[in-house]
C-alpha cells in the first residue's frame, strides 16, 4: 500500500468551475431553491456526546441556511458496520463518517466510495475546501480513489501520546524524556517514588499493539510495519529492528512498570484509575482527556509528551477522521455539501474548543489540554497511519494482534513473539492465495 496523495490547487479550481452553481450554498449563502430536499447522515457520534453537539449545531444551522432536511441517525462507533451490508440495499445513507481505518475497509476496499472533488472545492470562509486541510498530512496519507479524487474529506486529525497529569508529576512536563533509555530512567524514578509508572487496559487489543508497532517505526521509520506485514515469506522477521522493538515491549513488562491487574482488566477500569492517579502515565489516544474527564481526580491537569526516540527516527500518527459518501447515495451533492460546510471556522473551532479533539484546519482554536499533543504534530517532520496503514483483511485482528497481545501480556517472550509471528504470517498470506 502506498501511503501519497496530493490535492492541487490545479485540480481544485478545476473542480471549483464545475460545480460552482451546485456548491454555492457553502459560502453560506441561502439556497431557497433547495426546498423540500433532503439527505440522511448516518454518524459515528452518539447523543450527548462533545462531538454530537457540535455536530448537530453545525446540521442545525445547515438546514436553516439551505431550507432543507438533514436525517441524522447518531449510531455511535458501529455505524460502518451497520453501513456494509446496507450496501447491496437501497438503504444507503448519502453521508457516513469514521475513521481512516474504519471507513477504508468499508467504502474504499468495496469500491463503493465516491469521489469527493465537489466538496474539496467548494468555497469555504473564502478558499477550496481542500485548502483547509494541512498539505502536510496529505502527503503521508493515501485518501485517493482510483481515478484521482479524494473519498474522505476529514475534519479531524487523531494521534497518540503518552499523558501525564502535571499536578501530580511537574517533573515531566519540565524534563519530559526523549529518548527511549531517558524513558526507561523515568519510570525508575516513579517507582522508586512509589507510583506506578504505568496504566493499560490490556484487553483492548489495538492499544496493546500500539507499543510494538510504534517502537518499530521508531527503529526503522514509516511504513516499515507495512513492509514487514507485507512480506509472503516471513523473512522480514529476522531483522533486528524487530527484535529489538519485541525487546523493549518485553522490557516494560519484565520490569514490573504497569500497573498491577493490567492483563486481567476490562476496560475502562485502569484508564479510570490513570485518571484518578493510581498510575503516573498511560500511552494512549488524543481523546484520552475527553473519555476519562468525567472520572479524573479534582485537579488533574493533562499533559502529554511525544514516544520517545529509539534512534533517529520520529514520525508522528496522524489519523484521520473525516466524511465519506457511498457511490449509490442519491442525495450526494448535498451530502458534499455539508461536508465543506463543517470545515467552516466556526465548527472547527468549536471541535477543538468544546468537543476537546483535534480538529483539521490548523488555524482551529484547540483545548489547553490538547497543546502538547497539537505542538507535537505541528513540529513533526513525518506522519504514520494507525498500525502503519496495515488493514490487510483479517491480518490484525487474527494474526498480529492475537501475538502482540501475547507479547504485552507477558504470555510469551520478545524471542517467541517474533519467532511465532513469522510462521502466523507465512500462513496467513498462504490462506489469503
Amino acid at each position: 500500500m502506498t501511503i501519497r496523495v496530493r490535492w492541487t490547487k490545479a485540480l481544485a479550481a478545476g473542480a471549483a468551475a464545475a460545480v460552482a452553481l451546485a456548491m454555492a450554498g457553502c459560502s453560506g449563502t441561502d439556497d431557497a431553491g433547495q426546498a423540500n430536499q433532503e439527505f440522511t447522515y448516518w454518524s459515528m457520534w452518539k447523543t450527548g456526546e462533545p462531538q454530537q453537539k457540535v455536530l448537530a449545531e453545525a446540521v442545525a444551522d445547515f438546514e436553516k441556511q439551505h431550507n432543507i432536511k438533514i436525517k441524522v441517525e447518531w449510531q455511535g462507533r458501529n455505524n460502518l458496520q451497520k453501513l456494509v451490508p446496507a450496501l447491496n440495499t437501497n438503504n444507503v445513507p448519502d453521508l457516513v463518517d469514521g475513521s481512516y481505518v474504519k471507513l477504508y475497509p468499508a467504502v474504499v476496499a468495496t469500491e463503493q466510495a465516491l469521489g469527493l472533488a465537489d466538496a474539496y472545492a467548494a468555497d469555504v470562509d473564502g478558499k477550496p475546501a481542500g485548502e483547509h486541510i494541512p498539505a502536510k498530512y496529505l502527503a503521508d496519507v493515501d485518501i485517493k480513489t482510483a481515478d484521482g479524487q479524494p473519498w474522505m474529506l476529514p475534519y479531524q486529525i487523531q494521534s497518540e501520546t503518552i499523558w501525564f497529569n502535571a499536578a501530580k508529576n511537574p517533573e515531566l512536563k519540565a524534563n519530559p524524556p526523549k529518548t527511549w533509555n531517558e524513558f526507561i530512567a523515568a519510570l525508575d524514578r516513579l517507582k522508586a517514588a512509589g507510583q506506578t509508572p504505568l496504566a493499560a487496559d490490556g484487553d483492548i487489543a489495538g492499544y496493546n499493539s500500539s507499543w510494538f508497532v510504534t517502537l518499530l517505526l521508531r527503529n526503522s521509520g514509516p511504513g516499515a510495519l507495512m513492509r514487514l506485514a507485507s512480506d509472503k515469506t516471513g523473512a522480514a522477521w529476522d531483522d533486528p529492528a524487530v527484535a529489538d522493538a519485541a525487546r523493549k515491549v518485553e522490557q516494560l513488562v519484565k520490569g514490573g512498570y504497569l500497573i498491577k491487574g493490567y492483563n486481567a482488566s476490562k476496560f475502562p477500569a485502569q484508564q479510570q484509575k490513570w485518571a484518578n492517579n493510581e498510575a503516573a502515565l498511560m500511552y494512549m489516544g488524543s481523546w484520552l482527556p475527553t473519555e476519562s474527564a468525567a472520572y479524573a481526580a479534582p485537579g488533574f491537569e493533562y499533559a502529554s509528551f511525544s514516544f520517545p526516540k529509539t534512534g533517529t527516527h520520529a514520525s508522528e500518527r496522524a489519523d484521520f477522521t473525516g466524511f465519506a459518501v457511498p457511490k449509490k447515495a442519491a442525495n450526494a451533492q448535498l451530502a458534499q455539501q455539508f461536508a465543506a460546510f463543517f470545515l467552516s471556522k466556526k465548527y472547527q473551532d468549536k471541535w477543538g474548543a468544546e468537543a476537546k479533539v483535534i480538529p483539521i484546519r490548523a488555524d482551529a482554536s484547540i483545548a489547553a489540554q490538547m497543546a502538547g499533543i497539537k505542538a507535537d504534530l505541528d513540529a513533526a517532520g513525518a506522519y504514520h497511519l494507525q498500525n502503519d496503514g496495515v488493514a490487510f483483511p483479517g491480518y490484525n485482528e487474527k494474526t498480529f494482534w492475537a501475538k502482540t497481545d501475547e507479547l504485552f501480556l507477558g504470555k510469551i517472550t520478545a524471542a517467541q513473539f517474533t519467532t511465532q509471528m513469522k510462521q502466523a504470517q507465512i500462513d496467513y498470506w498462504k490462506a489469503q492465495s
